[in-house]
């Protein structure tokens, strides 16, 4: 139930309309950067924003805007380069690819590579910090205040309820409901070491809910610090609605079939 997981191998709707082909390369505006070892490796306001079949969207960067002295080649199948990241004591085994002679539809990405994402440090469009993958231009995340009434419940014990959530809408994904934590029953709520990043709304931690001699981990999670784009979910609380019984209304809603179920 780990929403970075999720992101890492599910591309949104915006991204499956795109792939229907294998490819699609645009240009991003946006001015890129990472780091490894504490050193900047690549920094470029020329990248490329590449979404290929069964991989997350990826930034390739013109080979004259990375640290090629970070880099040696180490594996090359018949068509890829592959390079390892060295900086002093720090390796990056698998950290960079590039394709030989690309054609066709990947014609564009001749004189640039790109970087594993997880290999890397940090990322950052302009200057604010990216997690998980490139945040793609296409997809939506839009939260929005309602008096709607919504009530969690685990094997008919209430969780939360309230008439103030805040309704989250992402694409390609099921309304998450945020509720104070106020209206929710923190003394049922057990705080892990849990921790996932999403490039759309920031770094969530997690709860678990123990409902009797049942314990259901990791159901709950809350943005302490959301990104710019989502202030309104700081400090809120939202159950995985493919977990429990999400009344609206006083209407159970039916569990969604998500990565995430």
């Amino acid at each position: 139930m780990s929403e970075t997981v999720a992101r890492l191998v599910v591309p949104t709707a915006g991204e499956r309309a795109r792939l229907k082909e294998g490819i699609h390369i645009e240009r991003s505006p946006r001015r890129v950067r990472t780091y490894f070892g504490g050193k900047l490796i690549a920094d470029s306001e020329r990248v490329l924003l590449v979404y290929e079949t069964k991989r997350p969207p990826a930034y390739w960067f013109p080979i004259a805007d990375v640290r090629m002295d970070c880099l040696e080649q180490s594996q090359q199948p018949a068509d890829t380069i592959r390079w390892r990241l060295v900086v002093k004591d720090r390796i990056a085994q698998n950290a960079a690819r590039a394709y030989i002679k690309p054609t066709g539809d990947r014609a564009a990405l001749e004189g640039h590579l790109t970087f594993y994402w997880n290999e890397m440090d940090a990322w950052f469009e302009e200057d604010e910090q990216v997690f998980v993958h490139p945040r793609d231009p296409y997809a939506r995340v839009d939260t929005v205040h309602s008096s709607k009434h919504v009530r969690v419940e685990i094997g008919g014990v209430t969780l939360g309820e309230t008439r103030r959530p805040i309704l989250l809408f992402e694409t390609g994904l099921p309304t998450r409901y945020y509720i104070p934590k106020l209206d929710v029953r923190m003394d049922l709520l057990e705080p892990t070491e849990s921790a996932t990043r999403c490039p759309y709304k920031g770094v969530a931690c997690y709860w678990s809910a123990r409902v009797g001699d049942k314990l259901v981990k990791d159901i709950v999670w809350s943005y302490p610090a959301p990104i710019a784009e989502c202030p309104k979910i700081e400090n809120l609380l939202s159950f995985y609605n493919e977990y429990v019984d999400l009344y609206v209304g006083g209407v159970l809603q039916d569990r969604p079939i998500t990565p995430f179920s």
